[in-house]
């Protein structure tokens, strides 16, 4: 389980045949990782399969289908975030790492309010004051209507993720807020 608290920003050094590999900054938080860890790639729940000068990830048919990470290519950034410890602050929200769908990045204020689409289906999802999580990020949603939301980025956050460089139509990883989900649909 992650908390949508980005930890550091990752830099693709490729992406070929299903393999992610990425090389991540000095500042990475804590120990090193180590194979079979999961961390938060972008908001995608990821098992790391090799450990060194690298960090390199498998991707599966589902992974690619549903999220934004098929589309990586050598030097695009992404953010990353090691799995909560039971002992740790619960500082963002509960983020499962299970990516829902993407949306698209429509435009920006200069006051740090940033409005997304979402397709379909998953409108349904969108709860006012609601957690959601864009590309791992922890975010509220704000005036949510016809699939157009809105989440105010504040400064800090646009400098510790990649959310800063969006531009408009760009696709971000979506994953709605676990208790939305259930309450929506209790099956």
């Amino acid at each position: 389980m992650f908390t949508g608290l980005v930890q550091a920003i990752g830099t693709v050094v490729r992406l070929e045949s299903g393999r992610l590999s990425l090389a991540v900054p000095d500042a990475w938080p804590g120990e090193p990782c180590v194979i079979g860890e999961s961390l938060s790639v972008s908001g995608c729940c990821l098992t790391v399969v090799s450990a060194g000068a690298t960090l390199e990830f498998d991707l599966s048919d589902e992974t690619l289908a549903r999220s934004n990470l098929g589309g990586l290519t050598a030097g695009s950034k992404v953010n990353l975030e090691r799995a909560m410890r039971a002992t740790d602050r619960f500082g963002g929200h509960i983020v499962q790492g299970h990516v829902d769908t993407v949306c698209a990045f429509k435009s920006r204020r200069e006051d740090g309010v940033f409005t997304f689409e979402v397709d379909g289906e998953f409108r349904q999802f969108l709860v006012d004051k609601g957690s959601i999580a864009l590309d791992g990020v922890s975010l509220t949603v704000v005036q949510p209507e016809d699939g157009r939301f809105s989440v105010a980025v504040i400064p800090h956050t646009l400098q510790a993720t990649t959310l800063g460089a969006l531009k408009p139509g760009d696709k971000l990883n979506v994953e709605f807020d676990i208790l939305a989900k259930y309450a929506l649909n209790p099956r």
